[in-house]
């Protein structure tokens, strides 16, 4: 269930949708989930996943963090963590950090891997570049067919066109800013970390 005391990413999604005409149906079609999963997602009853962000973003041609933003622009953001738009689903919870300056092209998330949970299953790829900073636990993050072991004060810094994941194999979560930048300005990153 929502809570709902914080912000809503389907609800955003719902707008989104929208405010450009497209059926329930017609969202589902292009983004290949089902209807059912995107009307869950949409009322709150669903969180959907890093995959299932990136699909519905790259279906309704957005920047990922036009789901965890308010629909204006502001010349300075400041976010407290009680106001922080998040997502969570099979053990990752995604916290974006600030968004909504005009043609915005970084977009910070903290993210809050569980024991054993992890993307290595869907590695994603998407136009510019990555930044992961871990700052406590331990994270297995899979650039291309490298694997770099990160513990607390790693860094990494790649080119998100290459195949990219992650996985948790300690048994403490794992803390990490994650900046995505956009290749163009125009096409944020985050669209590829969040989806089913």
């Amino acid at each position: 269930m929502a809570d709902a005391s914080k912000p809503n990413v389907g609800q955003q999604i719902r707008a989104i949708r929208e405010k450009q005409a497209l059926s329930l149906r017609a969202l589902a079609e292009r983004c290949g989930l089902s209807v059912n999963a995107v009307s869950l997602i949409e009322r709150g009853e669903n969180s959907p996943t890093v995959s299932s962000l990136h699909l519905l973003a790259t279906a309704l041609d957005v920047p990922i963090t036009d789901f965890f933003q308010e629909q204006y622009e502001q010349p300075i953001v400041f976010v407290e963590p009680a106001q922080r738009l998040r997502s969570e689903v099979k053990g990752i919870l995604m916290e974006s950090l600030g968004t909504g300056l005009h043609n915005q092209q970084l977009e910070p998330f903290l993210i809050t891997v569980a024991p054993g949970a992890g993307t290595l299953d869907e590695p994603v790829t998407h136009p510019g570049e990555e930044f992961v900073h871990c700052l406590s636990g331990e994270i297995n993050y899979c650039v291309q067919d490298e694997v770099y072991h990160m513990a607390e004060g790693s860094s990494l810094l790649f080119n998100a066109t290459q195949p990219h994941c992650f996985h948790n194999a300690a048994d403490i979560p794992a803390t990490l800013i994650i900046v995505f930048q956009s290749e163009n300005g125009m096409d944020l990153a985050r669209k590829r970390h969040l989806s089913e």
